[in-house]
């Protein structure tokens, strides 16, 4: 497995992490223990070394199970998590100082773990100005408790803000071929101050594997995508082109449509870092084999110009989460 480095401290990461939220939470009902433990730990066998999890996954089950499986590998991975919301008034926000310390010793414990290597502020909370968010992780760093700092779905003007108080290593947004918010500013702040950037949902929640079509139906007690304006059977019958796209590139490269766009997010900066999930080995190994996919400067002028044709119908999240998001 290759490996990148995100920001200027230089935090060195396998090219593709592992998002362990929908083992637990979002995508349908958890997955049990046993066979997490079992996804996890042969991701590490296959040379990936960073893992992304949260407070609020389950909430609370993901990080005690990627703490559980993480445990023999402690010191050759990097766990990365997040807090941020007010879980007694979900999804109220917290980035209090206080309640950020709270949150921090409730997950080394849960991660079975001394040390969380990238802290990430799961949404900017705009009640806490970003330099006493930042002024806190500053002190948990300082404490040994913390070693890198991060923001996640963060706006330039904050991560701005926030990298002025302590150096932000990586900031964390929703981006794939389908979800392009991050390029007018995020990207090139990143660019500019050294920060690295790590995709989640790279495979646009499941879409962009070719294996979602019009007639699938989402659990609306268990699956987030019952909500999502993307996953309606018109929006996923009209989006059916960017798979299409997908296609047709992954024959030429005796790839898989999931590989073509984890290669293309690859490509784009030598500094991102996609972190697709899942809760099967065949995924994982397929995801993992998109490392080795190597898109030319011409397959990227044809994505570009195939892309550019073609209108993604639906918002990426229901107006409720947008809500939270830094704009």
């Amino acid at each position: 497995m290759k490996k990148r480095k995100l920001g200027k401290n230089g935090l060195e990461v396998s090219a593709i992490g592992l998002g362990c939220m929908n083992m637990s939470f979002g995508y349908g009902p958890a997955v049990d223990k046993e066979q997490t433990i079992n996804v996890i730990r042969a991701a590490v066998e296959r040379g990936v070394t960073f893992f992304d999890t949260a407070e609020v996954y389950g909430p609370f089950t993901n990080e005690e199970v990627v703490g559980e499986a993480l445990s023999p590998f402690r010191e050759q991975v990097v766990i990365a998590t997040k807090y941020g919301f007010d879980l007694t008034a979900f999804p109220g926000l917290n980035s209090w100082p206080a309640h950020i310390k709270q949150v921090v010793e409730a997950s080394l414990k849960r991660l079975k773990t001394d040390v969380i290597d990238l802290l990430y502020q799961h949404r900017v909370d705009p009640n806490v100005p970003i330099e006493d968010v930042a002024g806190a992780v500053k002190d948990l760093i300082q404490e040994g408790k913390v070693r890198h700092f991060g923001l996640s779905e963060a706006g330039a003007k904050t991560i701005r803000r926030a990298h002025a108080v302590h150096p932000v290593t990586a900031v964390q947004s929703e981006y794939s071929l389908w979800t392009r918010d991050p390029e007018a500013e995020v990207l090139p702040i990143c660019a500019e101050l050294g920060i690295g950037f790590v995709p989640w949902s790279p495979l646009g929640q499941g879409f962009l594997t070719g294996t979602v079509d019009a007639t699938m139906t989402f659990d609306s007690t268990s699956d987030l995508r019952a909500t999502f304006p993307r996953f309606t059977p018109e929006a996923i019958k009209a989006n059916q082109p960017v798979v299409d796209l997908l296609r047709a590139v992954a024959k030429r490269k005796s790839a898989t449509p999931a590989q073509i766009a984890l290669a293309w997010l690859l490509a784009q900066k030598p500094w991102i870092v996609p972190i697709p999930g899942t809760r099967k080995l065949e995924r994982l190994d397929e995801n993992i084999g998109a490392a080795a996919v190597e898109l030319t400067s011409d397959d990227l002028r044809e994505i570009a110009s195939a892309f550019s044709k073609i209108t993604v119908q639906g918002a990426r999240l229901p107006e409720e989460h947008m809500k939270l998001i830094d704009r």
